[in-house]
């Protein structure tokens, strides 16, 4: 039978050791519900300990310049939760004073903050009795009491969120909901779940039924859109050529070297036939000396097939040094980019196009 007690008694023996859940203030606790969106706690972590490093305090955050907040955050991904982390630390600063709203539905009005996030806080920072309801907590309650209803739907959350309050410890709601999240991280997980050690496992309608990875339920399945990007790194001299990502798309206020993006994936003998390389290059000599292969870049609801040509210029044209923004090699790594271009540019072979100026073989080119 499932009761909060024997989850909590769980809880206090294998609970995961975090830093903020011994004196849990509402700064750091927001900070790190927002870091640990679809982000797991192994990698999250370093990024939490970083951001208290640099941003002791909300208004430390609130005052830093977004590009500094976004380099900071730069590996996590979902980049919009680092524009509304620092929007939110500004209103907060501005605001409130430098102190989080100390109700469900003030905290809910913050940006970025949802239902989760906002039970979260109000629970483990104010002791307020309010359910979290997230993935882990789905799939907990959806295997032990023998729930089929899509999680997707609108009746499944309401259904959810209604038992979760039902079943939780409204004394000491904090506690719950930490040992409820951390029971379906390590116990009741998605793949390989630990049903021979779980305490529920006498009575886990899930387990009795042997229908355990059958739980939880959706409805949709999420379409995938394909997208084919052609980046081109261009070295001038001792610099290359950016720009801001600032369209409502993925990667928002990121940078990222000149891109042409096509419907469909082309042949690199093909791109230099592009409307969009004819207007960048015109007709400049244009060295390419490496050609990457095609690089499989998986989103949530995106797969980024990319490819990368690395190029050498003797002069830009009006339109390069129009459009986009040119920095010093040496300065490039100041400037927060996509995970993708990061994890490019890492390579020996990069960091010896960007290192060196000139090149014995400079003028061999792929074209």
């Amino acid at each position: 039978m499932f009761t909060y007690l024997t989850l909590t008694n769980w809880y206090k023996e294998h609970g995961r050791d975090l830093p903020w859940r011994y004196k849990p203030d509402d700064y750091t606790v927001w900070l790190s519900e927002i870091i640990l969106q679809q982000t797991r706690v192994k990698q999250g972590l370093n990024y939490i300990i970083k951001f208290k490093e640099n941003y002791p305090t909300v208004h430390d955050l609130a005052h830093a310049p977004l590009d500094e907040v976004l380099k900071l955050w730069q590996g996590l991904g979902y980049y919009t939760r680092a524009r509304n982390l620092h929007t939110t630390a500004k209103v907060i600063s501005e605001h409130y004073n430098g102190i989080f709203p100390d109700t469900f539905d003030e905290l809910r009005k913050l940006k970025g903050i949802g239902d989760y996030t906002a039970a979260a806080i109000a629970s483990i920072v104010y002791k307020l009795p309010v359910a979290v309801v997230d993935g882990n907590v789905h799939r907990v309650l959806s295997r032990i009491f023998g729930i089929f209803t899509p999680i997707d739907t609108s009746t499944g959350k309401k259904e959810f969120a209604k038992l979760a309050q039902e079943v939780m410890d409204k004394e000491n709601p904090g506690t719950y909901n930490q040992a409820i999240m951390d029971f379906g991280a390590l116990v009741c997980t998605p793949k390989k779940a630990q049903c021979d050690s779980c305490p529920f496992n006498n009575s886990c309608y899930a387990y009795l039924n042997n229908c355990v990875y059958e739980l939880p339920v959706k409805s949709k399945k999420i379409k995938v859109r394909p997208r084919y990007f052609n980046y081109l790194v261009i070295r001038y001299k001792n610099f290359t050529f950016i720009h801001q990502r600032s369209a409502k798309d993925i990667w928002n206020s990121l940078y990222e070297f000149p891109l042409i993006e096509k419907e469909e994936e082309i042949k690199p003998e093909d791109i230099v036939k592009t409307l969009e390389w004819l207007a960048i290059f015109g007709n400049e000599e244009v060295t390419v000396q490496k050609i990457s292969n095609i690089i499989k870049h998986q989103l949530s609801h995106q797969t980024i097939w990319c490819r990368f040509y690395n190029i050498v210029i003797n002069k830009p044209t009006a339109k390069l040094l129009a459009d986009y923004q040119k920095i010093a090699i040496k300065d490039f790594e100041k400037f927060s980019i996509p995970r993708l271009i990061d994890a490019y540019m890492v390579s020996p072979d990069n960091e010896k196009f960007f290192k060196h100026s000139s090149s014995s073989n400079e003028n061999n080119s792929y074209f």
